[in-house]
């Protein structure tokens, strides 16, 4: 059955510039070592789409209504519908002084930002280097090799998606929740107490259970924090006492 509207999904994929077949994006752990994108606190898993919500370029958005479960697909995503044309006005050329003065030591390919945008260092000579502020993938026709992995149905499976979604550093099973009277009470885990950016993160999953979960009227998260455990009290061995004849 196609999917639809609204639904959960959990997908995975691997995203290719099509003129060069480079991969710029995938959700594959040993393809992003392979092509030498992993970095460090990076997380490969099965990622959480909403149909229709946007969470990705419309066009493989509008895709997932043509696929089914389990079934690998190829979406192609011409220059237009993924991150336009490329414009030469976005291109303009800035002495190295001015970037060391930023405290940027210039390289081809390097990622910068300056003037408040981001651009990319595309040449460097006679003492000039030429900056392309343009989006990396601009001018690309992209495709998606995508498999649709699992159709979330129950709302506990979309509960706990929703909050993985925003905390993935730690496992779904580690979040415990219940919901009652109306309110979703979520048992954050003791690990995630201190986590950089973790309010935010809280923010982001009330407001997900708001949209997709109307009836709620609050989400609550309650963190109990542990003494810990105090040491076994060691009972003293009683002394032998020696009987005199």
């Amino acid at each position: 059955m196609a999917l639809q509207k609204g639904d959960f999904i959990l997908i995975n994929y691997t995203a290719k510039v099509k003129e060069t077949n480079e991969v710029f994006d995938t959700t594959i752990q040993e393809i992003a070592q392979k092509e030498h994108l992993q970095k460090e606190g990076d997380i490969y898993e099965p990622r959480l789409i909403v149909v229709g919500e946007g969470w990705v370029l419309k066009a493989l958005d509008d895709s997932f209504s043509t696929m089914e479960p389990t079934k690998a697909a190829q979406v192609e995503i011409l220059p237009e519908n993924a991150f336009g044309q490329r414009d030469p006005e976005k291109v303009k050329r800035v002495t190295i002084k001015q970037l060391a003065a930023k405290g940027i030591n210039p390289a081809i390919g390097l990622r910068i930002e300056y003037g408040g945008k981001n651009a990319t260092i595309r040449s460097i000579g006679a003492g000039r280097v030429l900056l392309d502020f343009n989006p990396p993938l601009a001018g690309k026709t992209l495709t998606y090799d995508v498999t649709v992995e699992k159709k979330l149905e129950t709302n506990d499976e979309k509960i706990a998606a929703l909050i993985h979604r925003r905390l993935p550093i730690t496992e779904e099973s580690q979040f415990k929740f219940a919901i009652q009277d109306k309110a979703l009470a979520i048992d954050m885990p003791e690990e995630t107490f201190y986590i950089e950016g973790v309010q935010i993160a809280k923010r982001g999953i009330a407001l997900d259970m708001q949209k997709f979960f109307p009836d709620l009227e609050e989400t609550k998260f309650v963190e109990v924090f542990k003494a810990p455990p105090k040491p076994a009290e060691v009972k003293p061995v009683a002394e032998e006492t020696e009987t005199k004849s």
